[in-house]
């Protein structure tokens, strides 16, 4: 791990001084996609970062290349996190960003994600898109272990630049799978629900 990935830990810690709860699961290096709700542009950067360190190492922050790819900062973060930056504007037919996100993982990577694909408010989370759904549908055996984050919006609202020290927590709950013939919005009203119920753990 870079020196520049050591004082992204560090930071996330100082200003998010999140506490992380495994609820039903456990730290492992196996590969699973982290689906998390999202409502800060932090969201990827505090979860990394409160990933046990063998399981950074073997995990990648799904995020959008517009918002990581501007500037000279970002880019410098978004390559010491080890994030998959996916345009979300230039979309080839016969390259989906799953096949690009599938591809990128091997037999090796696990992923975060975050399936309302935007930001929501932080009060009520958005509809999960489909990505999630085909994921488990191509690759079955992945575990997809939902994540809450709570309060991490407050420490970098929108439109602001510099975060706020806050106190935020992240709960991690028991893996989910694609069931055979699980309708795809069944699957994600089931995934989203899992999101959800951490909340009042």
């Amino acid at each position: 791990m870079t020196l520049t990935s050591h004082v992204i830990v560090l930071l996330a810690k100082l200003f998010s001084g999140f506490t992380v709860r495994w609820v039903d699961c456990q730290p492992d290096t196996c590969q699973r996609i982290y689906f998390a709700n999202h409502t800060s542009h932090l969201d990827a950067v505090v979860l990394w970062s409160a990933l046990p360190r063998e399981i950074r190492a073997v995990t990648r922050p799904v995020a959008a290349k517009d918002y990581w790819s501007s500037g000279w900062i970002k880019p410098h973060m978004a390559a010491s996190f080890n994030a998959l930056l996916i345009d979300r504007k230039e979309i080839k037919v016969h390259r989906s960003p799953i096949d690009v996100m599938l591809e990128e993982m091997g037999d090796l990577y696990s992923l975060i994600v975050f399936p309302e694909g935007g930001r929501s408010s932080g009060e009520e989370m958005g509809q999960f898109k489909s990505g999630l759904y085909y994921m488990g549908k191509k690759r079955p055996d992945l575990e997809l272990v939902p994540v809450y984050i709570d309060n991490v919006n407050r420490i970098l609202p929108r439109g602001e630049v510099l975060p706020v020290p806050l106190l935020s927590c992240i709960t991690i709950g028991a893996p989910i799978f694609l069931e055979t013939g699980e309708p795809k919005q069944a699957f994600l009203k089931r995934a989203r629900q899992a999101v959800a119920d951490l909340k009042e753990h």
